[in-house]
C-alpha cells in the first residue's frame, strides 16, 4: 500500500513529530510505502487543502491523519475531513473508542477518531498522541488495510469505468 501521513499540530514540526515518525516506521515494517509525510497547522483550510493536494499529487491509497481530533476550539481535523468523505467508516471511531476505554477509562469519551473514503483514498483521522496512534494502527488500521483499500478502490474504479463509457 502507498501511505500519506499528515500530522495536524500547532506545536510540532517534522523533526519532532514522534507519532508521525512512528507511523512511518511501522508502515515500512509492514511492507507499505510512505509517499509523503507532512506536518501542518491546526487550520481547517490547511487540512482540507493538504488532503486534496496529497490525493491529487501523490495518489496514496491511504492517508493517516494524526492530531486535531480533540474538542478544543483549535481541533478541526474532523470538521475539515468529514465533509469530503464519500463513504464513512463509522465502526473505526466506535472500535477505537472501545479500545481506548479499555486502556484509559472514561477519558475515551473525548475520542473523535473517524475514517472514510475520499475518491479512492481511505482516510483515517486519529488523535496525535503516540499511544493513540499505536493503538489505532496496530489494533485496527494495519490489520485491515489491504481489505479496506481493496473495497475502496474496487468501487472507485468500477464507478470510473461506467462513466467513461
Amino acid at each position: 500500500m502507498t501511505i500519506g501521513i499528515i500530522t495536524v499540530s500547532t506545536t510540532r514540526t517534522l523533526a519532532d513529530d514522534e507519532s508521525g515518525h512512528w507511523i512511518s516506521r511501522q508502515a515500512l515494517d509492514e511492507g507499505h510505502r510512505v509517499v509523503v509525510h507532512r506536518v501542518i497547522s491546526d487550520d481547517s483550510r490547511a487540512v482540507t487543502e493538504t488532503v486534496h493536494s496529497v490525493i491529487q499529487n501523490e495518489s496514496p491509497q491511504v492517508i493517516l491523519l494524526t492530531g486535531g481530533t480533540g474538542i478544543s476550539p483549535d481541533d478541526l481535523t474532523i470538521e475539515a475531513t468529514k465533509p469530503m468523505f464519500s463513504k464513512e467508516l463509522v465502526a473505526f471511531g466506535q472500535l477505537f473508542a472501545q479500545l481506548s476505554y479499555e486502556q484509559i477509562g472514561s477519558a475515551a469519551l473525548l475520542s473523535r477518531a473517524t475514517a472514510g473514503v475520499i475518491n479512492n483514498t481511505v482516510v483515517f483521522c486519529m488523535p496525535g498522541s503516540l499511544k493513540a496512534c499505536r493503538l489505532a494502527c496496530q489494533s485496527l488500521i494495519f490489520p485491515e488495510l489491504g481489505h479496506v483499500v481493496h473495497h475502496a478502490q474496487a468501487g472507485y474504479f468500477m464507478k470510473k469505468s461506467k462513466t467513461q463509457k
